[in-house]
């Protein structure tokens, strides 16, 4: 799973209302046009209260990106688990990313590519990177893929792990005109094509 901040957080009913109201101003305006007294006001709390709770803006948009972070990989965690084979994995990879336009993951990305600045602030630089957090996303399953023969033994796999990262941004956010990533028999067919031969041959140096 993608690595969160560990500063400890209050946590209980009304930092529930606050993160809430967090999630729901950043996803309308952004992090830079998101202020406590809006989330103070959204949430139905006084600022002072909400500093009670978190002392700044900083930690308070940190603690909202570590909750998207989690619920967004948990759910992904449990349903590529369920999907026999790393070409089927991979697809339904793509088809993940892109659905994630329909769940809290997807204001988590936008953070992270419209305002990667502020986001690194908030969430600290162990966040901040995609493509570091999505090969150690992917490690797990990559190694597991190892252990069945579907990669040669002899691949660095956290190179794999970062080329399987670089392939699903790319399938999953730039069009393109020989694969819709919206057709998964389509993504299926081409991970098989060109992924899943390189990863079984022997790596050359």
């Amino acid at each position: 799973m993608s690595e969160v901040p560990t500063n400890p957080q209050p946590t209980g009913p009304v930092t529930a209302r606050l993160l809430d109201a967090c999630e729901r101003l950043l996803a309308e305006k952004g992090i830079r046009s998101t202020t406590m007294q809006e989330v103070a006001e959204t949430a139905g709390v006084s600022r002072a209260w909400l500093y009670r709770h978190f002392p700044d803006k900083s930690t308070l948009i940190g603690a909202a990106i570590v909750r998207l972070n989690e619920s967004f990989w948990v759910d992904a965690v449990g349903e590529l688990e369920a999907i026999d084979g790393l070409d089927r994995q991979v697809s339904a990879g793509v088809r993940i990313g892109r659905g994630a336009y329909d769940d809290p993951g997807t204001l988590l990305m936008r953070l992270r590519t419209t305002e990667p600045d502020e986001f690194a602030a908030c969430a600290g630089a162990g966040v901040a990177g995609l493509v570091p957090d999505l090969a150690a996303f992917w490690r797990p399953f990559i190694d597991a893929a190892a252990e069945r023969g579907e990669i040669h033994p002899d691949h660095d796999f956290g190179e794999v792990s970062e080329w399987v990262a670089r392939v699903l941004i790319s399938l999953g956010t730039v069009p393109g005109d020989a694969v819709d990533p919206d057709d998964s028999d389509a993504v299926l067919r081409h991970v098989r094509r060109y992924l899943m031969p390189g990863l079984r041959t022997t790596p050359e140096e």
